[in-house]
Protein backbone atom coordinates (compact mmCIF):
# COMPACT_ATOMS: atom_id res chain seq x y z
CA UNK A 1 0.00 0.00 0.00
CA UNK A 2 1.35 3.45 -0.93
CA UNK A 3 2.20 5.88 1.84
CA UNK A 4 -0.53 8.27 0.72
CA UNK A 5 -3.10 5.47 1.03
CA UNK A 6 -2.15 5.02 4.70
CA UNK A 7 -3.34 8.53 5.58
CA UNK A 8 -6.99 7.54 5.95
CA UNK A 9 -6.25 4.89 8.56
CA UNK A 10 -3.77 7.10 10.37
CA UNK A 11 -6.28 9.92 10.87
CA UNK A 12 -8.91 7.49 12.08
CA UNK A 13 -6.56 5.74 14.51
CA UNK A 14 -5.40 9.06 15.95
CA UNK A 15 -8.65 11.03 15.60
CA UNK A 16 -8.91 12.08 19.24
CA UNK A 17 -5.26 13.09 19.40
CA UNK A 18 -5.52 15.13 16.20
CA UNK A 19 -8.56 16.92 17.54
CA UNK A 20 -6.94 17.67 20.89
CA UNK A 21 -3.67 18.87 19.37
CA UNK A 22 -5.21 20.93 16.57
CA UNK A 23 -4.61 24.60 17.35
CA UNK A 24 -7.85 26.49 17.92
CA UNK A 25 -6.48 30.04 17.98
CA UNK A 26 -7.29 30.50 14.27
CA UNK A 27 -4.00 31.98 13.11
CA UNK A 28 -5.32 31.14 9.62
CA UNK A 29 -7.97 33.88 9.90
CA UNK A 30 -6.42 36.40 7.45
CA UNK A 31 -6.53 33.77 4.70
CA UNK A 32 -10.00 32.63 5.71
CA UNK A 33 -11.16 36.25 5.50
CA UNK A 34 -9.72 36.62 1.99
CA UNK A 35 -11.51 33.42 0.96
CA UNK A 36 -14.80 34.52 2.55
CA UNK A 37 -14.63 37.91 0.85
CA UNK A 38 -15.10 36.12 -2.49
CA UNK A 39 -18.32 34.40 -1.35
CA UNK A 40 -21.91 35.65 -1.29
CA UNK A 41 -23.48 36.19 2.16
CA UNK A 42 -24.78 32.88 3.56
CA UNK A 43 -23.08 31.08 0.70
CA UNK A 44 -22.21 27.39 0.63
CA UNK A 45 -18.77 26.06 1.50
CA UNK A 46 -17.34 22.59 0.90
CA UNK A 47 -14.61 21.81 3.43
CA UNK A 48 -12.49 18.91 2.15
CA UNK A 49 -10.62 17.18 4.95
CA UNK A 50 -12.73 19.04 7.51
CA UNK A 51 -11.60 16.93 10.45
CA UNK A 52 -13.60 17.58 13.59
CA UNK A 53 -14.96 20.89 12.31
CA UNK A 54 -12.77 23.07 14.49
CA UNK A 55 -11.52 25.65 14.12
CA UNK A 56 -11.99 26.37 10.41
CA UNK A 57 -15.47 25.02 9.70
CA UNK A 58 -16.70 26.46 12.99
CA UNK A 59 -15.38 29.87 11.99
CA UNK A 60 -17.32 29.86 8.73
CA UNK A 61 -20.47 28.52 10.40
CA UNK A 62 -20.33 31.35 12.96
CA UNK A 63 -20.19 33.80 10.05
CA UNK A 64 -23.42 32.43 8.62
CA UNK A 65 -22.12 30.27 5.80
CA UNK A 66 -23.68 26.88 5.10
CA UNK A 67 -21.09 24.19 5.54
CA UNK A 68 -20.66 20.74 4.02
CA UNK A 69 -17.71 18.93 5.54
CA UNK A 70 -16.07 15.86 4.00
CA UNK A 71 -13.52 13.70 5.76
CA UNK A 72 -12.45 10.07 5.46
CA UNK A 73 -12.37 9.59 9.26
CA UNK A 74 -15.73 8.51 10.76
CA UNK A 75 -14.53 9.49 14.23
CA UNK A 76 -13.63 13.03 13.20
CA UNK A 77 -16.90 13.45 11.30
CA UNK A 78 -18.81 12.29 14.38
CA UNK A 79 -17.11 14.99 16.45
CA UNK A 80 -18.09 17.57 13.81
CA UNK A 81 -21.71 16.36 13.85
CA UNK A 82 -21.85 16.65 17.62
CA UNK A 83 -20.48 20.19 17.54
CA UNK A 84 -22.43 21.50 14.57
CA UNK A 85 -25.51 19.31 14.08
CA UNK A 86 -27.23 21.75 11.72
CA UNK A 87 -24.56 21.39 9.03
CA UNK A 88 -23.90 18.51 6.64
CA UNK A 89 -21.04 16.12 7.43
CA UNK A 90 -20.05 13.31 5.07
CA UNK A 91 -17.63 10.41 5.56
CA UNK A 92 -15.93 10.10 2.20
CA UNK A 93 -12.57 10.21 0.47
CA UNK A 94 -12.28 13.58 -1.29
CA UNK A 95 -11.07 11.74 -4.38
CA UNK A 96 -14.47 10.03 -4.67
CA UNK A 97 -16.84 13.00 -4.76
CA UNK A 98 -19.55 12.71 -7.41
CA UNK A 99 -20.74 15.61 -9.57
CA UNK A 100 -24.24 16.99 -9.16
CA UNK A 101 -23.89 19.74 -6.57
CA UNK A 102 -21.90 22.96 -6.64
CA UNK A 103 -20.60 25.27 -3.92
CA UNK A 104 -19.70 28.95 -3.61
CA UNK A 105 -16.43 28.05 -1.91
CA UNK A 106 -14.17 25.00 -1.68
CA UNK A 107 -11.41 24.76 0.90
CA UNK A 108 -8.86 21.98 1.42
CA UNK A 109 -6.71 23.23 4.28
CA UNK A 110 -3.85 20.92 5.30
CA UNK A 111 -5.59 17.98 3.63
CA UNK A 112 -5.05 18.15 -0.14
CA UNK A 113 -1.28 17.82 0.30
CA UNK A 114 -1.70 14.33 1.75
CA UNK A 115 -2.62 13.09 -1.74
CA UNK A 116 -0.07 11.70 -4.18
CA UNK A 117 0.98 13.96 -7.06
CA UNK A 118 -1.20 11.94 -9.46
CA UNK A 119 -4.21 12.20 -7.18
CA UNK A 120 -3.66 15.94 -6.73
CA UNK A 121 -3.70 16.41 -10.49
CA UNK A 122 -6.90 14.38 -10.70
CA UNK A 123 -8.57 16.64 -8.10
CA UNK A 124 -8.61 19.71 -10.35
CA UNK A 125 -11.47 18.47 -12.55
CA UNK A 126 -13.26 17.59 -9.29
CA UNK A 127 -12.74 21.13 -8.02
CA UNK A 128 -14.11 22.41 -11.33
CA UNK A 129 -17.35 20.45 -11.31
CA UNK A 130 -17.99 21.20 -7.63
CA UNK A 131 -17.41 24.95 -8.07
CA UNK A 132 -20.30 27.26 -8.86
CA UNK A 133 -19.56 30.16 -11.24
CA UNK A 134 -17.40 32.65 -9.34
CA UNK A 135 -16.62 30.16 -6.58
CA UNK A 136 -13.50 30.54 -4.45
CA UNK A 137 -11.00 27.69 -4.11
CA UNK A 138 -8.33 27.64 -1.43
CA UNK A 139 -5.86 24.90 -0.60
CA UNK A 140 -2.52 24.48 1.10
CA UNK A 141 0.45 22.77 -0.53
CA UNK A 142 4.12 22.26 0.13
CA UNK A 143 6.65 24.91 -0.82
CA UNK A 144 8.66 22.60 -3.07
CA UNK A 145 7.90 19.91 -5.62
CA UNK A 146 8.18 16.37 -4.29
CA UNK A 147 7.38 14.20 -1.29
CA UNK A 148 7.97 15.22 2.32
CA UNK A 149 7.44 12.72 5.12
CA UNK A 150 6.31 13.84 8.54
CA UNK A 151 5.34 11.85 11.61
CA UNK A 152 2.39 11.58 13.96
CA UNK A 153 1.81 9.09 16.73
CA UNK A 154 4.97 7.25 15.77
CA UNK A 155 3.68 6.67 12.23
CA UNK A 156 4.89 8.22 8.97
CA UNK A 157 2.73 11.08 7.68
CA UNK A 158 2.85 11.57 3.91
CA UNK A 159 2.83 14.96 2.15
CA UNK A 160 3.42 15.75 -1.51
CA UNK A 161 3.37 18.81 -3.71
CA UNK A 162 3.53 19.73 -7.35
CA UNK A 163 5.56 22.65 -8.64
CA UNK A 164 4.23 26.20 -8.41
CA UNK A 165 4.13 26.26 -12.23
CA UNK A 166 2.04 23.10 -12.41
CA UNK A 167 -0.46 24.26 -9.80
CA UNK A 168 -0.90 27.48 -11.76
CA UNK A 169 -1.31 25.59 -15.02
CA UNK A 170 -3.86 23.19 -13.52
CA UNK A 171 -5.91 26.04 -12.07
CA UNK A 172 -5.98 27.83 -15.42
CA UNK A 173 -6.81 24.66 -17.35
CA UNK A 174 -9.85 24.06 -15.14
CA UNK A 175 -11.29 27.54 -15.17
CA UNK A 176 -9.72 29.12 -12.08
CA UNK A 177 -7.86 32.40 -11.87
CA UNK A 178 -5.28 32.74 -9.08
CA UNK A 179 -6.17 35.49 -6.60
CA UNK A 180 -3.32 35.14 -4.10
CA UNK A 181 -0.47 32.73 -3.41
CA UNK A 182 2.22 32.70 -0.74
CA UNK A 183 4.95 30.23 0.11
CA UNK A 184 5.56 29.54 3.79
CA UNK A 185 3.52 32.46 5.11
CA UNK A 186 5.21 33.32 8.43
CA UNK A 187 1.97 34.78 9.78
CA UNK A 188 0.15 31.51 9.06
CA UNK A 189 2.34 28.88 10.64
CA UNK A 190 4.53 28.62 7.55
CA UNK A 191 1.64 27.44 5.35
CA UNK A 192 1.94 27.63 1.58
CA UNK A 193 -1.46 28.85 0.43
CA UNK A 194 -3.23 29.06 -2.92
CA UNK A 195 -6.41 31.11 -3.36
CA UNK A 196 -8.19 31.12 -6.72
CA UNK A 197 -11.59 31.95 -8.17
CA UNK A 198 -13.67 30.13 -10.76
CA UNK A 199 -14.55 32.16 -13.81
CA UNK A 200 -18.11 33.44 -13.57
Amino acid sequence: MADDDNIIGLYERHAQAFDQLRGKNLFEKPWLDRFAALLPPSGTILDLGCGSGEPIAGHFIARGFRLTGVDSSPSLIELARQRFPDQQWIVRDMRRLPPGRTFNGIIAWHSFFHLSPADQRAMFPVFAYLAAPGAALMFTAGHFEGVAMGEFGGEPLYHASLSRQEYGDLLAAHGFKPVAQMDQDPACGGATVWLAQRHA
